[in-house]
């Protein structure tokens, strides 16, 4: 094999050494070295996406050459490739655009704690995209939940401590219930490693009294990492942790690590249960029915918040939701629809969680819309990064929304019976009016003359750059759709 098989294995390491590395040092040599290993790791991973294309396949990495059921893995194929390359753009922009208001929002002394626990965060989000056994799944995604609690609670704020409380009981509640779904499939098959799992459960589940205590086991998994990625009902927790975070914290939460846990979920349902048994239990329907009512119920409750942060926290509430209506209409269509959606609302939800406190900034500090009144005026880049992730929200021609939004009407008009045909284009047709609602009501207030404020944008380098990344990654998606779903569908072929 080609040494490039070693590079997944190195993007976890190489974080978590980072993790003790950037404690160790000062603020700002912390945040320099952050921000050039994130580089590192987006080469690594690009080269790794290259080799598995080229290929055409996967490959395992052993680590220890334990036997199962104790063994641990990692597999890296061009699905894995694409999220982790994903993840890892996405962060690198977040930490760019957002520098700034980490070093006004956080003490100068928690500066090297902070890139420190962006680090380790790195390392979680990557082993839970390579993980090929479910214990590494389970600890990373621990990982992830203390790194995620840290980077919000480190602002040292009444509110935002309140806010990572909330978070760290919703999510320790999921983790207890994605630990005893691990549990009770262990205890069924003997195995933890994917692959032998699923082995064992394809033959399982030929005996039709097994099918009822296996379906009990995958729906409790799949609602603790419901709740952990806040699928409706479980998304009430997203205002308070998004909208009281740092920028570039909430840019990372929102489009990242709550991505991260339904990619685990995603890759569960392949390869350790197996899509043929899946798709004979009912969790299928009701995702896809709580997606829908997630779509309506996020999107309702963004057109009544007060202030900006909170209307972009509950529209992040109604794409999560989408995702899991793609996984509901099953299919490769529906599953690749809900990968692009990762995607898409990955690249969009960031750039809108970056751009609303410049708006703010200009604004008196307020995020409260009667104060936003002319913003985009006063600081015209953000302006227009705001409204260009606003433009593909709503679903316009050309941008990543609307393209998403076309793959689900697709995978629904293959897939689904005529009455989830009709469930899924209403909700589409709903959320794409409520979203325009709200999104088109906030472009026009920004944009609206305000003689009563003449504060200028603080420009500063750094900022620009990673937001024409993120833009220039909408674009693509919009434009070239077919590209990043052959990609993914390519990548599937793999999966299982």
């Amino acid at each position: 094999m080609s040494f490039v098989t070693n590079f997944p294995l190195f993007t976890i390491v190489l974080s978590l050494f980072s993790g003790v590395l950037c404690y160790l040092l000062k603020g700002k040599a912390a945040r320099k070295y952050t921000f050039i290993y994130e580089i590192v790791l987006i080469v690594m991973v690009g080269a790794v996406l290259v080799y598995t294309y080229r290929e055409g396949g996967s490959f395992t990495y052993v680590m220890g050459e334990f036997p199962a059921p104790w063994g641990n893995e990692i597999r890296a194929g061009v699905l894995e490739s694409v999220m982790a390359l994903l993840f890892l753009v996405v962060m690198r922009c977040s930490l760019s655009a957002g520098y700034r208001f980490v070093e006004t929002d956080i003490d100068e002394s928690k500066t090297s704690l902070y890139y420190s626990l962006i680090n380790l965060m790195t390392a979680a989000l990557m082993a839970i995209i390579w993980t090929n056994d479910l214990f590494t799944g389970y600890v990373f995604v621990e990982i992830l939940t203390l790194t995620s609690c840290g980077i919000l609670i480190v602002r040292e704020l009444g509110r935002t401590t309140l806010a990572a409380v909330r978070y760290m009981i919703l999510n320790l509640l999921g983790s207890g219930l994605f630990l005893l779904g691990v549990v009770l499939l262990y205890n069924l098959t003997g195995n933890l490693l994917m692959v032998p799992m699923q082995q064992v459960i394809a033959e399982l589940a030929e005996d039709p009294a097994v099918m009822p205590v296996l379906t009990m086991a995958v729906g409790i998994l799949t609602i603790g990492l419901s709740i952990k990625s806040g699928l409706f009902p479980f998304h009430y927790w997203m205002p308070d942790t998004y909208g009281w975070a740092t920028p570039a914290s909430a840019s990372i939460l929102s489009s990242l690590v709550s991505k991260a846990y339904i990619f685990l979920l995603f890759k569960i349902y392949y390869r350790v249960i197996g899509i043929q048994v899946f798709v004979r239990m009912p969790i299928r329907d009701i995702l896809l029915v709580l997606g829908i009512c997630g779509i309506v119920a996020g999107s309702v409750n963004a057109i009544r918040a007060n202030n900006i942060n909170r209307m972009v926290a509950f529209s992040s509430a109604a794409q999560i939701g989408y995702i899991y209506m793609g996984i509901g209409l099953g299919g490769i269509i529906g599953y690749s629809a809900a990968l692009f959606h990762i995607m898409a609302h990955a690249l969009t939800k960031s750039q809108l969680f970056l751009t609303t406190p410049r708006l703010a900034e200009v604004s008196g500090d307020s995020l409260k819309f009667k104060e936003l009144q002319g913003s985009a005026l006063r600081d015209r880049d953000a302006g227009v990064f705001f409204t260009l992730a606003a433009l593909s929200m709503i679903g316009i021609p050309i941008f990543a929304g609307f393209a998403s939004k076309l793959q689900f009407g697709l995978a629904a008009a293959e897939n689904a019976s005529m009455v989830k045909l009709v469930m899924v284009m209403l909700a589409l047709a709903v959320s794409s009016m409520l979203n325009a609602l709200y999104f088109i009501r906030t472009v026009i207030r920004i944009y609206a003359e305000d003689p009563r404020k003449d504060v200028r944008a603080h420009h500063r380098s750094g900022y620009n750059v990673p937001m024409l990344v993120l833009t220039a990654g909408n674009l693509f998606l919009g434009l070239f759709s077919w590209v990043a779903v052959n990609l993914l569908q390519t990548g599937l072929g793999m999966f299982s």
